[in-house]
C-alpha cells in the first residue's frame, strides 16, 4: 500500500493523532524524552538511552533516518526490533491504519513508523522512551507525545523549503516540542534561535536548562579513541568521564543527555558518578566520525548541512593527526551543496565526488560541476558508483605511502554513511 515518502512534509497531526486514538494512545503509557534540533539528535538520543539503561531501566528509542535497516529506528534495550517483531508490530496496527484511512485520514510513511514505535514501546512495556523527531517539531508526527523532558540540540539552516528560510523560523517549528510544565534542555544556540526557544518556554511555563549556564562541558581533552570530559550537570559535577566519540559537538551532546536524565530522575541528588562513567564509556554513534578501516584510516560521517560539517571538520582536525585528507562525498540534491563544498575545500587535498543509493542523491556529474570551480579540475575525481569511489579514495591515500599521514573522510549524508557502513561491513547499529 503506497504511503508516500517520508521527506514529503505536511503540517498536520490530525492523521497520526486519529490513529493513536484508535490504538489506545500508547504514547501516553510511559514518560518520554523528546529530542529535536538540526544536528546531533541521534547521538544525543543514544547517549540519553545508554545513561537510562545503566540505571536498570527498560528503554525504547526511536530515531531516524536509519543507516542500513529500517529496524534500527525502533530499539528496545539497545537492540533493533527483530525482523519477526518488526513484522508483528506492523501487522498488529495494520487494521487500525486501514480504519484511519477509511475515515479520510490516509496514514503516511513516517506516521506509520511513529505509530509502530509507540505501540511497540507500550506493548513491551518500556520504562521510558527516547524519541527523536523526524523533521521539525510542532508538526512532526512524534509530537503527539508530550515529553516529560524535551531536548533541543543546535539549530542551523536545513530543510529550509519545509521549515522556513531562516534560523528563527526553524527554531519556532522545533520549539513546538516544548510542553507546558515540562523541563527543556537547550544546547548552545545561535542568539536568534535561543530567543525563540526561550520565548516558547516562557509562554508554556516550561523549566529551562541551558548549556553553558545551568549545565555544560567544564573541560575536555583528547584521549585514545575519544575524549576525557568533566561535565557539570544540573545536580552535580562529573569528572574523568571517558567518551569514546570524537569532537566538541559530541561532548556537548553528552552534556545535554546527562542534563535530560537528571531532569527526568527528579530529586536533588546527582547521578552516581560511576554509573555515568560506565554508561558513557559504552557509548557509540555509528556513522558519526566513525573509523571504519585502518591503514589508511577511513572515517565516515553523516554530516549533511554546513553546521554539521563544520563540527565534523573541527573534530577531524582535533582527533586525527592527518597530514592530508582525501574526501569521498555524496550528497542529497536538496541540501546546501555549495555550502558543504566550501567548508571541505580548505581541508581536503583531493575530493572524489559520487552519489549514494537514494533517489534524492545529486548525481556524481552534477556534484563534480559544483566542486570543480572551488577545488580546481586537478583535485576533483568524478566516479559514478559509491563502491568505486571508496576504492579510489583509499587508493589515492595508499599511493601517498603508509607513513604519509593521509586519511580518508567519507561524508555528505546519512544515506552515504549507511551505504559505506554496509559496503565496508562496519559493526554496530
Amino acid at each position: 500500500m503506497e504511503r508516500g515518502v517520508e521527506w514529503d512534509f505536511e503540517p498536520t497531526l490530525d492523521r497520526i493523532a486519529a490513529l493513536l486514538d484508535l490504538l489506545g494512545s500508547p504514547q501516553r503509557a510511559y514518560p518520554v524524552v523528546h529530542i529535536a534540533g538540526t544536528n546531533g539528535k541521534t547521538s544525543t538520543a543514544r547517549l540519553t538511552e545508554v545513561l537510562l539503561r545503566e540505571r536498570n531501566l527498560r528503554v525504547g528509542r526511536f530515531t531516524s533516518p536509519h543507516l542500513v535497516t529500517m529496524r534500527e529506528r525502533i530499539t528496545v534495550d539497545g537492540e533493533p526490533l527483530s525482523e519477526e517483531r518488526f513484522t508483528e508490530v506492523y501487522e498488529e496496527i495494520a487494521p487500525y491504519v486501514e480504519l484511519a484511512d477509511t475515515q479520510g485520514r490516509r496514514i503516511q510513511f513516517f506516521e506509520m513508523l511513529t505509530a509502530m514505535a509507540y505501540a511497540a514501546f507500550a506493548d513491551t512495556p518500556v520504562d521510558v522512551a527516547v524519541i527523536e523527531t523526524g523533521m521539525g517539531g510542532s508538526w512532526d508526527a512524534t509530537n503527539v507525545a508530550d515529553g516529560t523532558v524535551s531536548v533541543i540540540t543546535p539549530i542551523s539552516l536545513d530543510h529550509t523549503d519545509r521549515l522556513g528560510p531562516d534560523v528563527e523560523s526553524i527554531a519556532k517549528e522545533k520549539a513546538g516540542i516544548i510542553k507546558p510544565g515540562a523541563t527543556t534542555v537547550l544546547a548552545q544556540q545561535e542568539l536568534a534561535a535561543a530567543e525563540v526557544l526561550m520565548r516558547r518556554a516562557a509562554e508554556v511555563g516550561a523549566v529551562v536548562a541551558r548549556e553553558g549556564l545551568e549545565f555544560g562541558v567544564l573541560s575536555r581533552e583528547v584521549a585514545v579513541g575519544g575524549q576525557l570530559l568533566t561535565l557539570r550537570g544540573l545536580k552535580g559535577v562529573y569528572d574523568e568521564v571517558y567518551l569514546p566519540l570524537y569532537g566538541a559537538h559530541q561532548a556537548s551532546n553528552a552534556a545535554c543527555a546527562l542534563a535530560a536524565v537528571e531532569a527526568l530522575t527528579g530529586g536533588d541528588d546527582p547521578l552516581d558518578l560511576d554509573l555515568v562513567r560506565h554508561a558513557f564509556a559504552q557509548a557509540s554513534s555509528p556513522g558519526r566520525m566513525e573509523i571504519v578501516r585502518r591503514n589508511p584510516t577511513v572515517v565516515v560521517d553523516a554530516a549533511h548541512n554546513p553546521g554539521g560539517m563544520q563540527a565534523t571538520l573541527d573534530g577531524i582536525h582535533e582527533a586525527f593527526d592527518f597530514a592530508k585528507v582525501v574526501g569521498v562525498v555524496a550528497v542529497m540534491a536538496d541540501k546546501d551543496v555549495t555550502g558543504l563544498l566550501e567548508l571541505l575545500e580548505p581541508v581536503l587535498d583531493q575530493i572524489v565526488v559520487t552519489r549514494n543509493s537514494s533517489p534524492r542523491s545529486l548525481s556524481a556529474q552534477e556534484l563534480g560541476e559544483l566542486a570543480e570551480p572551488l577545488f580546481g579540475e586537478d583535485r576533483v575525481h568524478v566516479v559514478e558508483r559509491l563502491d568505486d569511489a571508496i576504492d579510489l579514495g583509499i587508493g589515492i591515500a595508499d599511493a601517498e605511502g603508509e607513513f604519509s599521514g593521509t586519511g580518508v573522510l567519507i561524508t555528505g549524508s546519512v544515506i552515504t554513511a549507511g551505504d559505506v557502513r554496509h559496503l565496508l561491513k562496519a559493526e554496530g547499529a
